[in-house]
C-alpha cells in the first residue's frame, strides 16, 4: 500500500512541478512566448484560472499524500530512536598489508 501511495505522490509531484512551470510570473498563465497563451486555447483569463485551479488540488494532493505517508511510515522505526543514538559499527576486517614501494621509473645508469 505504502508503495502505490508512493508512486502516486511521484505523479502528483511532477504533475505540480510541471503545471507551476507553465504557469506566467505575472499570473498571465501558460506564458509559452505569446500573449494569448496557446493561441486560441483558452482565453487569458480562463487560462489562468485552470492553472490556478489546478495547482490548489494538485497541491492539496500533495500535502494529503506526504500526510498520509508520514503517518503510515511512523511506526516503522524503533520507538525514540535515532541514527545519530546507534553507536557506529566495529570494523571486523584485519589492516592490509602496505603496498610495496613502487620501482624507480628514471633513467638507469649502468654500474661498474
Amino acid at each position: 500500500m505504502t508503495t502505490v501511495l508512493l508512486i502516486i505522490h511521484l505523479f502528483v509531484t511532477l504533475a505540480l512541478i510541471g503545471v507551476v512551470l507553465i504557469q506566467r510570473s505575472e499570473g498571465g498563465g501558460l506564458g509559452i512566448g505569446t500573449s494569448q497563451g496557446m493561441g486560441s486555447f483558452m482565453s487569458g483569463r480562463g487560462t489562468a484560472n485552470l492553472l490556478t485551479r489546478t495547482t490548489a488540488i494538485l497541491g492539496t494532493l500533495f500535502f494529503a499524500l506526504s500526510l498520509t505517508l508520514a503517518l503510515m511510515n511512523r511506526g516503522t522505526t524503533g520507538v525514540g530512536r535515532s541514527l545519530l543514538d546507534t553507536p557506529p559499527a566495529p570494523q571486523t576486517s584485519a589492516p592490509a598489508e602496505p603496498a610495496p614501494a613502487p620501482a624507480p621509473t628514471g633513467p638507469t645508469v649502468p654500474t661498474r
